[in-house]
């Protein structure tokens, strides 16, 4: 105990003999008073030995003293047994206001949160929620702290809950700044987002342009870790010796105004000059620039969003304040009885303004992703009026039944069934070929000579083939494979298809490219026999003059 506390100690009320002493109408045995070395406080009526103190005003005095220093019957002065005071008032006040700010949060997180369109990897979903993530942390610090600043009051002998109240509005003075980073950094991106909508590749992302904005977020996130750690890790038991004046001079007002909470000032002071710059640099690429020094201050605070215009004078105000209690203790939330005026006008009514601000905008713009289709439907509109196209109406394709009813399953369903199940090709096209063959065979009369007939139609040429193989005759109808070799049957779907395609082929030119090809004037020979095939006979004569080419059909 120092010298100077001692002017707020006196001597123990007078007893009924030298070895008593009388507190609060209880006689108390002096000499083991004395022996346990306790002093006596009257500006506060407690008890003390630097290792327990004990409150011993009325209705908490104790009823007796034993011989051990073991007080009967007594309370301790860490407790909260005072009433609620004024600076508990304004805070529950206070809280009530954070806290249904954080309910409305949580409307604008789930609003401007949701996706309607494909995620991209240049904008990612989490940039447009982090100033909502900072509001909610932002408010809960508020509410810690608050509800902890009742206490403050109640406690007779300063203790953990001044502790509580000052270190959460510190991270509520950090949190806000981050809110009004992550509004003013996303409106930058959202105005990319807009720019480069219509064409994804006027910007490039490594260009200065886009490595500035990739470097900038982490230049305010480093002063605001390192107004942090200038702040919070500390010895925060200096801040509690305000229990007499004369012990908050040599304790607590050096504590609570040191370098580091002045340098913690000047670390939130260039995150706030960090705002200024990403307003700055997002005006100037993604707004139209105005020459002149003077139109481009006009412009600057012209094409800012009217929210910022409010929130960025209160986040000053916000590092303005922390500032001044980092210089005049008197007018700082860390002094136990200080200008509550200042304390919550400074302290608190910027940060909960910037927030009410923030939902209220939040309410008033749409979601990004439907602004953007929207913008996307206007932008086709205009393109179709330039090119003179109308489109119809929803409901026109409805009326005209051009929408089905049934689902999509069903849909494909039908699909399937219009293009036929199976093997996707050899069924559709064996289905025509039969078709054309009874077609054919309709065409030709009943008397039409079928053993020379051939599998593909001849290939009808002009001045180059020989009339004795053009009158070839009509070729029998089409009877599918039903065999178990797959190359027979590709090769047969292959004849089919060519068929199809070339309806007057030439049966010599595909004779030697595939089996069962021979000349129609030729006897199909038996399996197993010796005769000679006449497959790659000729019925043309040397002597006639080269074919003459003219389309790609007669290669």
């Amino acid at each position: 105990m120092t010298l100077i506390d001692l002017r707020d100690i006196l001597s123990f009320p007078t007893g009924d003999n030298s070895t008593d002493t009388v507190i609060s109408g209880i006689h108390f045995n002096l000499t083991t008073l004395d022996y346990w070395n306790y002093t006596y406080y009257p500006t506060n009526s407690t008890l003390s030995n630097g290792s327990w103190c004990f409150l011993v005003d009325s209705p908490y005095t104790p009823v007796g003293l034993l011989p051990n220093g073991t007080f009967l019957n007594s309370t301790w002065c860490y407790l909260a047994t005072q009433p609620i005071g004024n600076r508990a008032r304004a805070g529950v006040g206070f809280a009530v206001a954070f806290a249904l700010s954080l309910i409305f949060v949580f409307v604008n997180l789930k609003k401007h949160g949701e996706l309607h369109l494909p995620a991209e990897k240049r904008f990612y979903p989490i940039g447009r929620r982090w100033q909502w993530y900072w509001s909610i942390f932002v408010c809960a610090a508020a509410l810690v702290g608050l509800f902890t600043g009742i206490d403050v009051d109640r406690y007779r002998v300063v203790e953990l809950p001044l502790v509580l109240n000052v270190f959460f509005w510190f991270l509520m003075q950090m949190g806000i700044m981050a809110v009004v980073w992550e509004g003013v950094r996303h409106w930058g991106s959202w105005m990319e987002r807009q720019f480069i909508d219509p064409n994804p590749f006027v910007l490039q992302q490594n260009d200065k342009r886009g490595m500035f904005e990739f470097w900038l977020p982490l230049w305010f996130y480093l002063w605001l870790w390192l107004n942090f750690f200038l702040i919070v890790p500390r010895n925060w038991g200096k801040i509690e010796l305000q229990r007499s004046a004369e012990q908050a001079i040599e304790n607590a007002i050096p504590a609570a105004t040191d370098v580091r909470f002045k340098t913690a000032t000047f670390c939130l002071f260039v995150c706030w000059l960090t705002i200024m710059v990403s307003l700055w640099h997002s005006i100037r690429h993604y707004e139209p620039r105005n020459r002149g020094f003077f139109n481009r201050i006009i412009g600057f605070l012209g094409y800012m969003p009217f929210r910022f215009v409010l929130m960025v004078p209160l986040s000053l105000a916000v590092v303005a304040y922390q500032g001044l209690c980092a210089w005049e203790f008197y007018l700082s939330p860390l002094k136990v009885g200080t200008n509550l005026l200042a304390m919550y006008l400074g302290g608190y009514a910027p940060t909960l303004l910037i927030i009410i601000i923030q939902i209220i905008a939040g309410f008033m713009r749409p979601n990004e992703d439907r602004e953007l289709s929207r913008q996307r439907r206007e932008r086709g509109q205009d393109i179709d009026q330039e090119l003179g196209f109308v489109r119809k109406p929803a409901w026109w394709r409805r009326a005209n039944g051009d929408i089905p009813s049934e689902n999509m399953r069903d849909r494909i369903m039908r699909n399937v069934r219009e293009v036929g199940g199976g093997r996707p090709t050899a069924t559709q096209i064996e289905m025509l070929a039969e078709r054309r063959a009874a077609e054919a065979e309709a065409e030709a009369g009943p008397n039409t000579n079928r053993t020379n007939a051939i599998e593909m139609d001849e290939m009808r040429r002009t001045n180059s083939i020989n009339s004795s193989v053009r009158g070839a005759a009509v070729p029998p109808p089409y009877t599918p494979y039903g065999g178990r070799s797959d190359q027979r049957r590709s090769e047969r779907t292959m004849q089919v298809a060519a068929s199809l395609l070339f309806p007057g082929a030439n049966p010599e030119v595909s004779a030697g490219r595939g089996r069962g090809l021979e000349m129609s004037t030729e006897q199909p020979r038996r399996p197993g026999t010796s005769e000679r095939s006449s497959s790659t006979n000729s019925g043309q004569s040397t002597n006639v003059p080269p074919q003459q080419i003219k389309s790609m059909l007669d290669v």
